[in-house]
Parts: C-alpha cells; structure tokens; sequence
C-alpha cells in the first residue's frame, strides 16, 4: 500500500525546536534577544514557525555550535536575508572581537611581564618603577597612583611614582612619611579643625615635602620630571571626564579637621612655590 505525505507549512514551537536540535527555551531566547524574528501566530495565539523560520533557526544551531556568541550572530544578521551579505557582517563582527581578544591578551600579557600590580599603570609610570626590589612599593603606593592617574594622567602619575622611588630608597624618609600619616589619621578621632595640632601637622608635612624634594633632586628625578611635563599631550591617557569631574567623584572619609591640615599644607606649598 502506497502512503502520500504532504509536508505541514507550519510546526509548533516545539516541533521547531526538535527539529534543529534545541529547546522551547533557547527559541523564546532567540526571540527575545531579536536574533530569530516572532513568526506569525494561529488563530489560537500560539505560533507557528514556516520555512524561512526553520532555515534561520538552523543557521543559529549551527553558528553557536561554532562557538560564535549570540550577540555577534545579531550584529550579522541585521534584518537582512542575502547569506553572502549576512556572512559579510559576520565576519566584520568576529574580526573586531578577535582584535578585542587581542588586546586583552596583551594587558594580560603585560601584567604578567611587569608583575602584578604594576601593570595595572601605564608604560609611563611603570617605568618609574621597574628597577625598584620587590616589595619596596606598597600596596597603598599603587592605589595612590591609580588614582593620581586616574584624575591628573599619566605624566602627574609618573612624577608622584619617583615620590615613592625616593620612600623605597631612603629608610628615614619613609619612616617620617608613615609617622605623619599616622599623626594625620588621628585628625578623625573627633578632633576640631582649629586644634593646634592641625597646623603643627601641616607645618611637618610641609618640612617632610621639602625633605623629599631634596632626595627627588639628589637622585636626579627632577630633570627626569621637567622632561615628562615637556613631551607632547598624547603621552597623556585618554579621559573620559576632567580632573575636576574626577576628584569629585573620588569619595574619601577625611574629616574636617584633617581636610584643614591638607589645605594648609598646600598653602604653604604654594607659598614655597611663589617665593621660589
């Protein structure tokens, strides 16, 4: 006995899924991402999945199965339904994430060269710091010139970074440093901001900064400094906002009192640099 099949125009969601190999789930993902377009719905509001429907979906499985992401999939097939032009975008798409993946490698590359955390700063102010022993530059010290980086750039960064070059070098220096910001934390145990202890803390760390631009000049890093501030702007990192913008973005906790202590010191750091 002869049987006739006559192939059905539209499939249930389910039956769509079976058929290319994957799940009711991962269809409505597809949907919902714009990747597979809503096909049209039966009179029972259920959809129905036609030809063209199938083929795209069969170009998906067979796509992912490549290991090509869902989101590049999208990017290619924007609307379109010419295969070559499909494929164009395609391969526009992957090209930029494998020069991504390349850049990412070479970051990586690069920590791993330089040494954690230094990598995490630019060529600029790691070179600063390569030739220093390890362990000589704290923690606090890396965070410092993210953050110095960060607001002022790369050159500012690498002007502080030979600050700390002098700290690693000369025990005295760094004993002084951390005495003062131990003295300096102890302005926010409730102390008022116009204690004596303020200007006396300021007046210190203005005589310490003196002490540590004499290091700076004895270890030749200012002519080294006066050089950087001379190269071209595009040495500086591109910056999504202002060092103004960024500082104010920067939370800190200081108190009153010990915000004082900083604004005098910078007056009498700029005084210094006027009468200089």
């Amino acid at each position: 006995m002869h049987l006739s099949f006559t192939p059905p125009r539209h499939v249930k969601i389910g039956d769509a899924a079976a058929f290319a190999g994957t799940t009711p789930r991962a269809v409505r993902h597809y949907h919902q991402i714009g990747l597979l377009p809503e096909p049209e719905r039966s009179a029972d509001g259920r959809r129905r999945y036609g030809h063209d429907d199938m083929v795209r979906l069969l170009w998906i499985r067979k796509m992912a199965e490549t290991g090509i992401r869902l989101d590049d999939m999208r990017a290619a097939f924007d609307g379109s339904r010419d295969v070559e032009e499909n494929l164009g975008r395609l391969e526009e798409t992957l090209a930029a994430r494998e020069a991504a993946i390349r850049r990412q490698r070479a970051a990586v590359q690069r920590l791993r060269e330089v040494g954690s955390p230094l990598g995490l700063l630019s060529d600029l102010v790691a070179d600063r710091l390569r030739h220093l022993p390890p362990g000589a530059l704290r923690p606090s010290d890396v965070d410092a010139l993210m953050i110095t980086e960060r607001i002022f750039g790369a050159q500012a960064a690498a002007v502080q970074a030979g600050v700390f070059v002098v700290l690693a070098t000369h025990p005295g220096l760094r004993a002084e440093e951390d005495r003062l910001d131990a003295a300096e934390a102890t302005l926010d145990d409730g102390v008022a901001p116009d204690d004596p202890r303020v200007d006396e803390l300021a007046a210190q760390r203005f005589a310490h900064h003196k002490a540590l631009e004499r290091a700076i000049e004895a270890a030749g890093l200012d002519a080294a400094d006066e050089e950087l501030f001379a190269l071209d702007d595009d040495v500086e990192q591109d910056r999504e906002m202002s060092a103004y913008e960024a500082f104010t973005k920067m939370p800190y906790d200081f108190s009153p009192a010990r915000m004082r202590c900083v604004e005098l010191t910078g007056r009498l750091m700029g005084q210094d640099l006027a009468d200089g």
